[in-house]
């Protein structure tokens, strides 16, 4: 219905300026043609008309017109500003022009993701990305203030696996403001990169490298306040925070950043659960337990939260067998840490079974507790789903 509605737009405009406008033999000749829709006779007309008059305002926006026609939008947007370079008479028309491949060029954007999503051949997934970035690009060349043709981009990079091709995509985002997703997915990208790095460190020496990745993690901390700012409950935004902190050796900030979150929302599981991971990785085994087991009654099957209560009783036993043992002191009170954590490793192998590392950390607990037939079950398991 847009279009049909610039047709008829540009239409009476051509009749309008034929019947009362002394008109170059060009501009008479090109209108003619776009009457009769014999586009590539009119491009050819129009190409003369303005190669011959650089200043015709009205040549240029037939001419955007056509390549509007054609699908050339980069070429449809340098005539345009042409045109209104020379004079704002056709403004409102390419107001309308510029709509309408918005509107077109988005929609066939959707089209190319969608299909790749849904086709099993990796090959024809990348041809279908490829073409959902060219035309969603499209789109952002005739709203460039629209942050929704980003989101699309970054999201089709994402989902090929280009990752470093979807970095400045959301930084572009990020510096619109929104969306969340933008805020957290480039914070974890940051957090990768360091963690490239660190592992080059651990392996090469080289100081660079873990400057370098310090660098990215800065980058990440600096990034994810940001979106917390703009979304303070968003779980993604400060999961990542919460990691972002940790590797940067902040954790005693992201406890207070968390535990303020928490209490104003109690009821967010997702935020109560960073708080706890966070207490968890900052040994502070008590808080977690409880932070967490209030997670595990908001959710029962909540995998992550089970298996990190978990996690919090089978550190904290292990510290305190550590201590008993430098003291050489006989306190076997640690082996009650290691039973508490049963009952939440069965709740996730109830769920999810074939999960071969928690099989492991299960017959860990069994064997430190000396339930000798247990372990072995268990191990067994772990090495079925290895």
């Amino acid at each position: 219905m847009k279009k049909v509605l610039i047709g008829l737009s540009l239409l009476s405009m051509v009749l309008g300026f034929t019947a009362f406008e002394c008109a170059s033999a060009e501009l008479t000749g090109a209108k003619l043609y776009l009457q009769q829709k014999q586009y590539a006779k009119a491009k050819e007309t129009l190409l003369k008309e303005v190669e011959k008059n650089p200043k015709s305002d009205e040549g240029w926006f037939l001419l955007g017109g056509v390549y509007s026609e054609e699908g050339n939008v980069t070429e449809m947007l340098k005539a345009f500003d042409k045109s209104l370079a020379i004079s704002k008479k056709f403004e409102l028309q390419i107001i309308d022009y510029k709509k309408y491949t918005w509107q077109t060029s988005f929609n066939k954007g959707v089209g190319f993701f969608n299909n790749a999503v849904k086709t099993g051949k990796p090959d024809s997934m990348k041809i279908f990305f490829a073409k959902a970035i060219e035309q969603f690009n499209n789109s952002i060349a005739c709203e460039p203030d629209s942050s929704i043709g980003y989101e699309n981009v970054a999201a089709s990079y994402l989902n090929m696996g280009e990752t470093d091709a979807s970095v400045p995509v959301l930084e572009k985002l990020t510096s619109m403001g929104k969306p969340a997703f933008a805020f957290s997915r480039l914070g974890q990208i940051y957090l990768l990169k360091g963690s490239n790095l660190m592992d080059s460190y651990s392996t090469s020496k080289n100081a660079a490298d873990s400057v370098k990745a310090f660098e990215w993690y800065g980058k990440a901390v600096s990034v994810l306040e940001k979106g917390r700012e703009k979304f303070p409950t968003d779980a993604d935004i400060l999961l990542q925070l919460g990691n972002a902190y940790y590797i940067s050796d902040k954790l005693d900030v992201a406890m207070e950043s968390f535990k303020t979150l928490s209490e104003k929302t109690p009821t967010n599981s997702e935020i109560k659960y960073a708080y706890g991971v966070v207490l968890l990785k900052s040994k502070k085994y008590e808080e977690a337990t409880k932070v967490l087991g209030e997670v595990v009654k908001m959710d029962p099957n909540n995998l992550d939260a089970n298996y990190n209560l978990a996690a919090t009783y089978i550190s904290w036993g292990n510290d305190l067998r550590e201590v008993a043992l430098k003291k050489e002191d006989n306190d076997k009170s640690y082996l009650e840490k290691f039973r508490e954590s049963i009952p939440y490793l069965q709740k996730y192998l109830e769920i999810k079974p074939a999960e071969g590392r928690v099989w492991t950390s299960l017959a860990q607990v069994y064997a430190n507790l000396g339930m000798k037939k247990e372990a072995e079950e268990a191990y067994k398991k772990a090495e079925q789903y290895k």
